[in-house]
């Protein structure tokens, strides 16, 4: 498994604010295992952190709004793609302002600045969330829609339909996150002319102009129009021109605008907490949809504490019955571990195929067979044992014994035909022999026991 990364050093950036129009502020800093990206208020008393997750999502119009308390910031979206994208998985950002500075209405300034400081590795496994069936989310109007599919890589495809005469379908795709940096961090945000006396009279585009957004003409409109828009705005004043994009820098792609809707993808399901294994296709996306599916999926994340192992039979085992039977000194009938299929430095999968032909099941219960509940625990302590055995430089001198075991549930029967697929983990670092572990056990997608446990390694006299 891929280790979790932070920022090897922190950077600092300032602009305006597109909506609010404030001098602004940020840092981005580095920040401990399991922390994730976390948003602190520096402007308000005491500091605030808000976690950027999706369950704080508080707003989405022109922008993605995390209010968490009192506290809230906006216009996340640009600075979470690049973080998601180049893998910064911890990271503590420090804004002195209700949102993040609009820079060039992209995420390239970001995204320069963490290649400059560069990314660390550290002591603890990076979590994916791993699409294993199709999901989807459809606006009220049916104009919108994600959806995710289940695919061995992360992959995007963005579709965009505007009723335009300069901007009508367009499409874009990324199918290697290492070429964000290069095809979608430098895609600016985008607005229409005739929406920018509307999103004035809202509040909103205070510090929008022609340097930090693709502004589309694409409508006719009589000079003293355009001059009270451009009075509005607080930018030089321009004549009537050509139906197209009049913003000062030129587009830099074809497709910019579908590329732009791509990076708004990735930066709000970044919220989902975890890198996403799965392809989205998004269709006419925008942040409240984008939302909903990051809500979903976080709604899944936080229902379930793990999701089950991804167990390919046709694979090789990392452990066969053989070196199982090298390490531990059960036998026929108490073996239950048939094959490991990934060990990393403090967890382990393992797995156990049940078969009518097992004896317990002779008895408990004939009419009805199931495997009783202490021997899946029994079975789970054995693959736990082997994440431990399996690190001594003589394994065979040692055996692993039961101390205590706590919290054990069991949601669902287990039955002639399953596959049992076992995930340890240590909760501690291993002392004085002594091992605590917490291990799930799953059916297909299904949790169906789970347990804390101790034990001690003694060596055999």
């Amino acid at each position: 498994m891929e280790k979790q990364k932070t920022l090897a050093g922190s950077f600092s950036l300032s602009g305006k604010g597109l909506h609010t129009g404030l001098n602004i502020e940020i840092t981005f800093r580095p920040a401990e295992i399991n922390t994730g990206r976390v948003i602190r208020r520096v402007d308000l008393e005491g500091a605030p952190e808000i976690p950027a997750l999706s369950e704080f999502v508080k707003g989405t119009e022109r922008g993605t709004v995390l209010k968490k308390g009192d506290a809230s910031v906006s216009t996340i979206e640009h600075a979470m793609a690049a973080l998601y994208a180049l893998g910064v998985d911890n990271c503590l950002i420090e804004v002195n302002a209700p949102e993040f500075p609009i820079l060039d209405g992209s995420a390239i300034r970001y995204v320069q600045e963490i290649e400059r400081v560069g990314l660390v590795e550290q002591e603890a496994n990076r979590e994916y969330y791993i699409v294993k069936q199709r999901q989807e989310v459809t606006s009220a109007d049916g104009r919108s829609r994600l959806l995710l599919l289940p695919d061995s890589e992360f992959g995007v495809d963005v579709h965009i339909h505007f009723d335009s005469q300069v901007l009508s379908n367009q499409y874009a795709s990324l199918d290697n996150l290492k070429d964000f940096a290069t095809e979608i961090a430098a895609s600016r945000t985008f607005v229409f002319v005739r929406e920018i006396e509307a999103l004035m009279a809202g509040n909103l585009i205070k510090g929008g102009d022609l340097d930090n957004a693709l502004v589309i003409y694409d409508h006719l409109l009589p000079q003293e129009e355009l001059d009270k828009l451009c009075q509005l705005m607080g930018v030089e004043r321009k004549i009537a021109p050509e139906l197209g994009y009049i913003n000062n820098a030129p587009i830099i792609y074809p497709n910019e605008p579908a590329r732009h809707k791509l990076l708004d993808v990735l930066g709000d399901l970044s919220l989902v907490g975890r890198p996403i294994r799965g392809r989205i296709i998004a269709t006419c996306p925008g942040h409240k949809i984008n939302n909903e599916m990051g809500q979903k999926i976080r709604k899944d994340i936080k229902q379930n504490e793990s999701q089950a192992p991804s167990y390919d039979p046709n694979r090789a085992p990392v452990m066969d019955v053989n070196r199982i039977r090298e390490l531990l000194p059960h036998r026929y009938p108490f073996l239950m571990v048939d094959k490991i299929i990934e060990v990393g430095r403090d967890y382990i999968v393992g797995v156990k195929n049940l078969t009518a032909n097992e004896e317990f099941f002779q008895g408990h219960f004939p009419s009805e067979p199931v495997m009783p509940g202490v021997l899946q625990v029994e079975a789970m302590a054995q693959v736990g044992g082997l994440l431990v055995l399996n690190g001594l430089d003589e394994p065979d001198r040692y055996s692993t014994y039961f101390l205590k075991i706590d919290n054990v549930k069991f949601r669902q029967k287990v039955v002639p035909g399953d596959t049992l697929v076992f995930k340890l983990r240590l909760i501690t670092e291993l002392r004085r022999g002594m091992a605590n572990m917490r291990g799930l056990a799953f059916v297909g997608d299904t949790l169906v026991c789970e347990a804390e446990f101790m034990a001690q390694i003694v060596k055999n006299k």
